[in-house]
């Protein structure tokens, strides 16, 4: 089995694919920014047959440099999932702090194509990459401008890349709203229970990863009930 990178992989649904892909066969890089959370995920991820677990920011090139070499000649799957939230309670943007949303774009958009430049000498034909994205990246919401222009421009970053590598696999996926921390964070003191769990996000990644689609937007919800 090839080897993956997934970003953000600590908690949520990085750790949910991670911990599936493991179980898989899949060699992992995974990172966090965390390093007691990264510790207790790599724990989780013992099973792996090759398992590199490495603290630090993605915003960070050597970071990101650490990541691709770690991956090597075996790797096959690039999953673009750390993302920044931004400031909470999320500011409208005529409010919005520019270098807070300086901050969001480099970690959501501009981290994720510069993982993908330096992968891309190692990805076979057929090779994988996925960039989690967001319903906020089509949809007008009240208070997610910032976020969610970020993973627009994520997810017309994935399409051209798409275009000019027509021998790899390149998706965009909206993985649906989740219990997360995140979640949490964009609705602070809300109850977010009827949120699903990220597992169940899961089993729609692994369609992009292991499945035929062609390159493309998708989400994950969807593509979970068509391959059950």
């Amino acid at each position: 089995m090839p080897t993956a990178i997934v970003t953000g992989a600590s908690r949520g649904l990085g750790f949910e694919l991670a911990r599936e892909l493991a179980g898989r066969g899949y060699g992992l890089v995974v990172d966090a920014r965390g390093g007691d959370e990264l510790d207790a995920a790599r724990a989780e991820l013992a099973g792996a047959p090759e398992l590199t677990a490495l603290a630090g920011d993605v915003a960070d090139e050597r970071h990101r440099r650490a990541l691709v070499e770690a991956a090597g000649d075996g790797l096959g799957v690039l999953v673009n999932n750390a993302s920044l939230l931004g400031p909470s309670p999320l500011p409208a943007l005529a409010d919005y702090p520019l270098d807070e949303l300086e901050a969001v774009y480099r970690v959501n958009a501009l981290t994720p194509l510069r993982l993908i430049q330096l992968a891309l000498p190692l990805l076979g034909e057929g090779g994988r990459i996925v960039n989690v994205t967001s319903d906020a990246a089509v949809e007008s919401y009240e208070g997610w401008g910032g976020y969610g222009s970020s993973k627009a421009a994520l997810e017309q970053l994935t399409a051209v890349l798409a275009a000019e590598h027509p021998e790899l696999r390149v998706y965009a996926v909206d993985p649906g709203d989740m219990r997360t921390r995140m979640q949490q964070d964009a609705f602070p003191g809300e109850d977010i229970s009827d949120r699903s769990p990220p597992r169940m996000s899961v089993p729609g990644l692994l369609e992009l990863i292991e499945g035929d689609l062609p390159s493309g937007r998708y989400r994950a919800r969807e593509l979970a009930r068509v391959g059950t």
